[in-house]
Parts: structure tokens; C-alpha cells; sequence
């Protein structure tokens, strides 16, 4: 019997950790034997894999933040490296966090472990010059929005587009009154959601604005039921800015994004995951964002695209509004959070625009078609080992 094969994943923050679980059960699934390990959260080892190391405090933004976390970065890199010298994974699985990944991924190349990055880095957003690490590490990747697959082969890179791994993992919600009551939500009022993201530093910059924001929605419409659902590791110190909502407290629920979504008439969503959520659950959106002054000063000359939203990229129009950094104010976000909130044709309209956009997506069986590939580079690598 030949030996089990050997996967090492790498995910560095929430989001990679939810697409890592649902990766590592589909291979699973094909290869009961296959041994799992790598760098993730709690729901990568819920599905079985061996960690190394947890990413819990490691996931920030900017280059500030990123300096911060520097020591426990590297030394966190030199165990995965010495595992994967020692155990000698068939293939290793790089999920977003690409400054990590690609360093890392540079590594096992050095090595002659295979690489196929998933949720592959937005080089074609920013920071274009990454396409060609990628081009040089990679050995396959797999894109999860299709406009990517066209770039990444432009470029030289071997690509498949998988489709995205949120249809995967989507739970179907319960009826809408249900849903309300088990989140504690008032019968019968309009219901605004807060996800400021699931980063600490995210949280910290964007939640003050977005709590403000509510607040000016609560003057004009003060029945309106305020949500925000916890991220992993975000404190409540962190969620302190709620408790100047006038009115009725927020409710504060761990975790159920999906639930929340599909409770909300409207939601502030800062820009990432959470926006294509909303638009799986057909939920009217405000797409915020806010770096450190620094870090955007830094980073703004690199950007390559005119729009930040996810929703926005996959439409190829303007289908959400977007408050980015010195535009992301409260009194614009309250303004565009009110304009579909009174406004039912808006919010209709921007409903009818979200469905195509999931359309765009394609359909399920994202994490399938990932752990195929990720299988078939494993395998042809030990094939051209036995040679």
C-alpha cells in the first residue's frame, strides 16, 4: 500500500482558515489516509488538521502592524519549514496571506515541495510585481473569481478557475422570524448589521465610524435594530465604541455572519470576505475601509484598480457604495445606509444587481474541484519522485 499522502496548508487570518477547513474536508473525503498539517485556526483543525502553529494575533493590515508581529511571524515560518524538511509534504497549500505564504512558499520550492496557492493574492489589484514570484513558485493556481483566470494565464501562470468556496460553506438560513429571534433581534423593525472586519486592527480603525454611523441612523429611523457579529479574537474592548449607540444596545453575537446577514435589511461591511457574504444573502450594502494614514500613503501608489469592493470587481460596475479612507466618514455612511433604507425601489435594485453577481460566481463544488487539484499536483509529484 503506497504511504498516506502528506498536505501541508498555510492560512493566516479568519476567512483562509473557513476556505481551509472546507479544502482539507473535500481531500478527506477522496483520501481518507491523507495526513494534514499546516498553519490555520480553530476550524482547519476541526477538520482534521494537525497545526503547527495557530494564527490567533498573528492577522493584521498595514506595514506598521505587520512590523509588530514580526518575531512571532518568523519564528512561526522557521517551525513550518523545519516540519516540512523533516516530514516532507507531498504539496503545499498557500491560502491568501501573501506575504507570509510566498515566503514560506519560496522555501518549500527550495526544497522540491510542490506549491498550489488558493485564494490566490489580488497581484492583478496591487503590487502588480508579485506576478512574477507567482510565476516562479507556484505550480498551480486556483482562482476563486473568474476575471482572475484570464490575467493569471496572461501573465504565464498555471491557472484554474474553482469557483468561489463561500457557495460551499454558506449554511442555508432559517426563515427570516426565526432568524430574528434567535439573534435577539426586535420583531417586525428594520435591522442594520456592522462587520468591521475580523482583523484587531481592522476593528479598531473602522468600528468607531461605523458606531457613529449607526448612531445617525438611529436619529432619523430610532427603531432600527443595530447587529454586529463578533469575529474571532476581537475583544470587547475592542467593541467598546457600541456603547455609545443611543437607544437600545447593539446586539453582539460570536461569530454567525451568515445568519446576521440574512436577518439585515442593510449592512456596513468593511471591504473583504464579508462583502461577497452580503451578497449571497442578497443583503444591501455600504463597503467601508480605513488603513493607518501611513500605511495607504505607502501602499495607494501601487494600487492598480479604481474600485475596492469585491462585489463592485465581479460586476464590472458600480452595484455597491464604497466609503475608502478619508471618504469613509459617518455622516456618508448614514446617508447611504438611510438611502436604502427608506428607499425600497434602492434597495430592490441593488438586491436584483447582488443576484447576478452570485451568478458570476459560479456554482457550488468550489472546495471539491481545489482538493482535485491540490491532489493531482500531489500525486504527479510523487510520480515523478518514483521515476
Amino acid at each position: 500500500m503506497p504511504p498516506a499522502v502528506r498536505v501541508m496548508i498555510s492560512c493566516g487570518e479568519p476567512s483562509g482558515d473557513l476556505y481551509a477547513a472546507a479544502l482539507a474536508r473535500e481531500i478527506r473525503t477522496q483520501e481518507p489516509s491523507a495526513v494534514l498539517t499546516g498553519f490555520g485556526g480553530a476550524r482547519l483543525r476541526a477538520a482534521g488538521a494537525d497545526l503547527i502553529a495557530d494564527f490567533g494575533g498573528l492577522s493584521v493590515t498595514g506595514v506598521l502592524e505587520a512590523a509588530r508581529v514580526l518575531p512571532r511571524t518568523y519564528g512561526i515560518y522557521r517551525r513550518l519549514v523545519a516540519s516540512a524538511r523533516a516530514a516532507r509534504p507531498d504539496v503545499l497549500v498557500a491560502i491568501d496571506f501573501p506575504d507570509f505564504n510566498f515566503t514560506l512558499a519560496r522555501a518549500l520550492k527550495r526544497l522540491g515541495i510542490p506549491i498550489v496557492y488558493y485564494i490566490s493574492p489580488q497581484l492583478w489589484a496591487w503590487r502588480s510585481g508579485r506576478m512574477k514570484t507567482m510565476r516562479r513558485i507556484a505550480d498551480r493556481v486556483l482562482v476563486i473569481f473568474p476575471f482572475e483566470e484570464r490575467i493569471y494565464r496572461e501573465a504565464g501562470v498555471p491557472v484554474e478557475w474553482v469557483g468561489h468556496p463561500l457557495l460551499d460553506v454558506m449554511p442555508t438560513p432559517a426563515p427570516r422570524p426565526e432568524l430574528a429571534a434567535s439573534l435577539g433581534l426586535t420583531p417586525g423593525v428594520p435591522v442594520l448589521a456592522l462587520l468591521p472586519g475580523s482583523r484587531r486592527n481592522e476593528v479598531r480603525a473602522i468600528l468607531p465610524p461605523l458606531a457613529a454611523a449607526a448612531a445617525l441612523v438611529r436619529a432619523q429611523l430610532p427603531d432600527v435594530d443595530v447587529i454586529v457579529p463578533r469575529a474571532p479574537y476581537v475583544s470587547d474592548a475592542l467593541l467598546a465604541p457600541l456603547a455609545s449607540l443611543p437607544g437600545r444596545p447593539a446586539v453582539i453575537v460570536d461569530g454567525r455572519a451568515d445568519d446576521v446577514l440574512a436577518a439585515a435589511d442593510v449592512a456596513l461591511v468593511a471591504s473583504g470576505t464579508a462583502t461577497v457574504q452580503a451578497a449571497l444573502h442578497d443583503c444591501p450594502m455600504v463597503v467601508v475601509y480605513r488603513l493607518s494614514p501611513v500605511t495607504y500613503r505607502i501602499g495607494r501608489p501601487f494600487v492598480r484598480v479604481n474600485t475596492f469592493a469585491m462585489v463592485n470587481l465581479v460586476a464590472g460596475r458600480a452595484v455597491v457604495p464604497e466609503r475608502i479612507q478619508d471618504d469613509f466618514v459617518p455622516e456618508r455612511v448614514a446617508a447611504d445606509a438611510l438611502a436604502l433604507l427608506t428607499n425600497a425601489a434602492a434597495a430592490a435594485e441593488m438586491r436584483d444587481a447582488l443576484r447576478d453577481v452570485r451568478t458570476r460566481l459560479g456554482g457550488p463544488g468550489a472546495s471539491r474541484r481545489a482538493a482535485d487539484a491540490v491532489l493531482a499536483v500531489a500525486r504527479g509529484a510523487r510520480a515523478g519522485a518514483m521515476r
